[in-house]
């Protein structure tokens, strides 16, 4: 086995014993952190635990080529990494396994996430960036097996961008390009398409992309004969090997045990990526895991004796330590020293982590119990409120649900009395939900100065010489002013590039701002959607287009699972103000309906979800997001590009509102709400209905996410006390999602003379064709009928039956 010393220059002996003995002691707290961990949600501490035992040793050669600047992708087993480059300690770690909600306690998630999910801070305390290049940075993790691959390829792009784009302000983010992303995944999880597509991608992108593939030869109890062709990831990948005439990957192959292997293949593959920009692949085999895959179960139950009694024999910190002895950097005796002193420091730091935990829980547990006996002694009901005392005291490790379900369950017994103590327990526990809630429901949109909901509309303006042109060169002239006034500013995707996007929206934008700043991708939807987090991760203002409404459906695993959690989950300390970009509505055919607008809304909360009616707004939506820090959806009119719109004077400049909604004609007799393609054939069918004497109020949402922030629809229904929701989604999509915010946020009901109707289209997705689409989604004739049986209903006799 080659030694340290042969691969390491410039070092003393004494230097360079002093830095294997500083690996193995975070080796071994790492390790004694994950049998400890395990031993406190087995006691019922902490939920749940999944550990990085097993995978310390890798790790470590891993840290010591890990720069400031340089971005981590990974999962839930990296929590080495995250203590050798000093972003986790003893406490926190324990802190993440208690769900500490102190985002100081907590750094990594503030006990929103399970322990193994790692993140650093981005974002200072007032959400702006801070100066990522003198950091190691680490983008926070998600649970979802390889979900953490497409963000991993736009973390890599991003330094490509930074490297050769002119014009940009990389203070903040970049030091010419030269930095890494490093990710990291499980070798079962090499199963799932994710990992393919986003192998494929940044072979083909060329990208500084480091993925490390930890091989222990399990995915949970399925061993990898189950899991890969020729149980082997490398082997079947060696097609993407790089050689003279072709570019693609360096893939590299290193037993998990050996530390200095370990060390010299890491400076291997960081030399490739960082210089030439090349991926690299590094297949990390004949790892172990002492524990098995979390706290859910034991690997006894699957593995041989004979692989347990392998894993024990080449667990890589027992073969570290066997290295050290036979080359004279540590006895047996001062590593046995060392592993005792580390097991208390771990106890220490577990102890310190659990009170820091438990003490405001504690006090606020003796406030309760205080509150309710001073209630309890005014009280009829004394002997029942009393049982609740002495189940809330006898609780010697509460919880926060504990307090306050006691709390609550005596309020029940005091309904009818009046007296100042249940005033004071009614107000005290008002008080905690205000002070405590947030502390799980927090940052699920901005909150820092740019969130949308400070932005501020401008107008377009027009002048005589304003002509009507189709409405995708608004479109084509406004991103040439945002990529003009941005340079941070890009845009990619199917067709986006060479062509100008399908419908001419982008055209000849690529040949003035260059192929990576207006590029064509593969037909890759959730890689589109990883590079673009990525690159918003590092500053960057990324257009991520999918060409269509429906195409979203491969992609929205990762914008409900990554984008649209991100601020959340980090507490706002990480952001990604990406804009995904696509078109739908009034599509006609099963598989381009246009319409799934319901199902997308309930997953990607923590998204802004944009619906203009036009390519001016539309526009004027771009403009708006590109000044604040919030990733936003804009669906785009399929059937608007070539229609008519007076092209505006202020094109670049003018905003959209977001989250307000646009009185398009005003009436006195029923407010229609609807959207998009829709809200042209509601307005075109109010014109009708005037026709018969039905005045109606149409109104444009705009913005599905937020939805009518100033509440104007109910406004509108107070002068015509009736509602109608139509929307091309299924029955139950995105028009039950309106009416409910109607009804239960703006309280609209109190106003209602007539049942609140939903018009959407028929269960089914959409038959092609001109007819398919009349049958299938609510047509003029559908909307003219439906209004006039209100009306009939309301005035029979002014309105007789239609049919």
């Amino acid at each position: 086995m080659p030694t340290e010393t042969e691969v390491t220059t410039n070092i003393t002996f004494t230097d360079f014993k002093n830095e294997v003995v500083n690996d193995y002691k975070i080796a071994v707290t790492s390790r004694e952190c994950s049998l400890l961990g395990r031993r406190e949600v087995l006691t019922g501490k902490a939920k749940f635990g999944i550990f990085g035992d097993g995978k310390e040793v890798p790790q470590l050669a891993w840290a010591k080529v890990f720069r400031n600047g340089d971005f981590r992708s990974g999962y839930y087993r990296d929590q080495t990494l995250m203590m050798a480059i000093d972003q986790l300690n003893i406490q926190q770690f324990f802190a993440g396994l208690y769900a500490h909600t102190s985002i100081e306690a907590d750094p990594m998630s503030a006990g929103r996430q399970m322990g193994g999910h790692f993140g650093t801070h981005s974002l200072d305390e007032n959400g702006a960036w801070k100066n990522l290049t003198e950091q190691r940075n680490s983008s926070a993790d998600i649970s979802p097996t390889a979900g953490q691959m497409p963000r991993l390829l736009g973390l890599a792009q991003a330094s490509k961008i930074y490297r050769h784009v002119k014009g940009i302000d990389t203070t903040n983010f970049s030091n010419k390009g030269n930095e890494i992303a490093w990710g990291t995944i499980g070798n079962a999880s090499t199963s799932e398409g994710l990992f393919f597509e986003t192998i494929n991608a940044a072979g083909v992108l060329q990208v500084p992309m480091v993925i490390s593939i930890w091989d222990d030869e399990y995915g949970i109890s399925v061993h990898a004969k189950h899991q890969t062709t020729k149980e082997n990831i490398s082997e079947i990948l060696k097609g993407f090997q790089r050689d003279e005439q072709n570019k693609g990957y360096e893939i590299l192959k290193v037993n998990g045990w050996d530390y200095s292997a370990l060390v010299e293949t890491y400076q291997k593959a960081e030399k490739i990526a960082r210089e030439e920009h090349v991926p690299v692949m590094i297949h990390v085999v004949e790892l172990t895991q002492p524990q098995g895959h979390s706290t859910s179960g034991s690997h006894e139950r699957y593995k041989s004796k004979e692989r347990l009694a392998w894993e024990t024999e080449f667990d890589c910190i027992a073969q570290m330590r066997l290295w050290m002895i036979e080359n004279n950097i540590a006895s047996e005796e001062e590593l046995d020293a060392l592993d005792k002193s580390i097991k208390k420091s771990v106890r220490e730091g577990k102890k310190a982590a659990w009170n820091a935990y438990l003490k405001p829980i504690l006090q606020e547990q003796y406030q309760a119990v205080d509150l309710i006996s001073k209630a309890a002694e005014q009280s009829a009901n004394k002997a029942f409120i009393s049982k609740i005392i002495k189940d809330l005291k006898e609780i010697d490790e509460p919880c926060r649900k504990d307090v306050l379900s006691a709390s609550r369950k005596t309020l029940r017994y005091l309904v009818g009395e009046t007296s100042n103590e249940k005033t004071t327990l009614q107000n005290w526990i008002n008080a905690y939900i205000s002070k405590v809630q947030p502390e799980y429901s927090s940052h699920l949109y901005s909150e820092s100065n740019q969130s949308v909901l400070h932005t501020s509309e401008v107008k377009p303006t027009y002048n005589n010489d304003s002509e009507l042109v189709d409405a995708r060169l608004i479109l084509r002239d406004n991103f040439d002013a945002i990529f003009n006034t941005y340079p941070e500013a890009l845009i990619f995707g199917e067709d986006s590039g060479n062509i100008g996007d399908v419908n001419q929206g982008l055209e000849g934008l690529q040949e003035k701002y260059g192929e990576l700043r207006v590029a064509d991708a593969g037909i890759r939807e959730a890689t589109i959607l990883g590079q673009g987090i990525g690159m918003a991760m590092r500053g960057l203002r990324p257009i991520a287009e999918i060409q269509y409404l429906d195409y979203i459906l491969y992609a929205l695993q990762i914008m409900s699972d990554d984008l649209a959690t991100l601020q959340y989950r980090t507490k706002g300390k990480q952001k990604a103000p990406l804009i995904v970009r696509t078109r739908g509505h009034r599509l006609e055919g099963i598989w381009h309906s246009g319409s799934q607008l319901g199902a997308i809304i309930n997953l990607i909360r923590g998204i802004r979800v944009l619906v203009p009616r036009n390519m001016t707004k539309a526009a004027g939506f771009y403009n708006t997001l590109l000044e604040t820090d919030e990733p936003a959806l804009i669906i785009e009119c399929l059937n608007g590009y070539r229609l008519k719109e007076k092209m505006p004077t202020n094109i670049g400049e003018f905003k959209t509102p977001i989250g307000v909604v646009e009185t398009i004609k005003e009436g006195t007799d029923i407010t229609l709400v609807s959207y998009g393609s829709t809200l042209r054939i509601v307005e075109q069918t109010a014109k009708e209905l005037l026709q018969v004497g039905i005045d109606a109020e149409v109104i444009d949402v705009q913005s599905l996410l937020p939805f009518d922030i100033n509440h104007d629809i109910v406004k509108s229904i107070e002068k015509t006390n009736r509602l109608m929701v139509i929307d091309e989604d299924v029955p139950g999509g995105a028009s039950a999602y309106i009416l409910n915010e109607i009804l239960n946020t703006q309280n609209a009901f109190q106003y209602l003379d007539s049942q609140p109707k939903t018009l959407a289209a028929k269960a089914h997705r959409p038959a092609y064709g001109t007819d398919g689409d009349y049958f299938s989604k609510p047509s003029a004739e559908d909307i003219f009928e439906a209004v006039y049986d209100v009306m009939h209903e309301v005035n029979p006799e002014d309105y007789p039956k239609l049919r």
